[in-house]
């Protein structure tokens, strides 16, 4: 009770910061950079109370409890580390899995684990993954966790991941749509800016490693944690292209793209984002 307290007066005081500057665009267009600062010091205030950790506790429950119509629990999904290892294994993906023959990200791993283990349908497998408070959103937090403090590290050592990361690559710099947007539209170059958001550069190793190393994160404008596959179908969207479909090879390659600039990184999700 007392974690779920802290959490919600850490929510509300994060926020706070925000509609200040909202309430105040004049005066947070003049003082941009010491309000983003600021944010900057509450979000690392506030690491500890992070809402994610309920949602990370939700993952593990879900990881360990029998589910599916053969009820069995995903404790022994095999995520590149062997089976049932979750440490050390988010920042070693995407990568190859010999037993589907494909690159997978954790999301359509999971996808896999819980129609060969489990017995579930792909339809329902993949049934609301961004939902409001989704079991897949809470498992990848649980995973991701788990590799917290290590560096990030994606495999090119087989054909199909080289190939990712080629495709990847294309599909940041192709610039389409009613707008002519494209990936490299706002994180292809350095100091940009919406508002008083920040965007990084994803070309420079040292924006990329910030960006990609904080994702799953807990954003406090959609009360939700959010994964690396939302943040792309979401720039997808905001880009105007077609919806990107949930566990999509599109979608897969260019987080192996992302994941591959932001090697070297120290992993530190799930963070707490606006």
């Amino acid at each position: 009770m007392h974690k779920r307290i802290s959490i919600a007066c850490s929510v509300t005081a994060f926020a706070a910061v925000i509609g200040m500057s909202v309430l105040s665009p004049t005066l947070a267009f003049a003082q941009a950079t010491s309000t983003t600062d600021e944010i900057a010091r509450y979000r690392q205030m506030l690491a500890d109370d992070n809402p994610a950790d309920l949602a990370e506790d939700k993952g593990e429950d879900l990881w360990r409890k029998p589910g599916g119509p053969k009820m069995v629990s995903l404790a022994q999904c095999d995520l590149g580390q062997g089976p049932g290892k979750v440490a050390g294994a988010y920042v070693k993906l995407p990568r190859y899995f010999a037993d589907t023959n494909k690159v997978q990200d954790l999301e359509s791993r999971l996808v896999t684990c819980m129609t060969t283990l489990q017995g579930m349908s792909e339809a329902d497998a993949k049934k609301n993954p961004f939902g409001a408070n989704s079991n897949m959103q809470a498992l990848v937090a649980f995973i991701a966790a788990k590799s917290k403090g290590m560096k990030i590290d994606p495999p090119q050592n087989h054909p199909l991941e080289k190939e990712a990361y080629a495709i990847g690559k294309q599909i940041f710099f192709y610039r389409a749509g009613p707008h002519d947007f494209g990936c490299v539209t706002c994180h292809g170059a350095p100091a940009q800016r919406i508002r008083l958001q920040n965007l990084p550069n994803l070309l420079d190793a040292k924006d990329a490693q910030a960006a990609f190393a904080t994702w799953p994160a807990y954003r406090v404008s959609q009360g939700e944690v959010r994964t690396m596959q939302h943040r792309l179908w979401d720039c997808f969207r905001q880009q105007r292209f077609p919806e990107a479909q949930y566990t999509s090879e599109a979608i897969t390659a260019l987080t192996m793209y992302l994941a591959k600039n932001a090697e070297g990184g120290t992993f530190a999700a799930p963070a707490m984002k606006r």
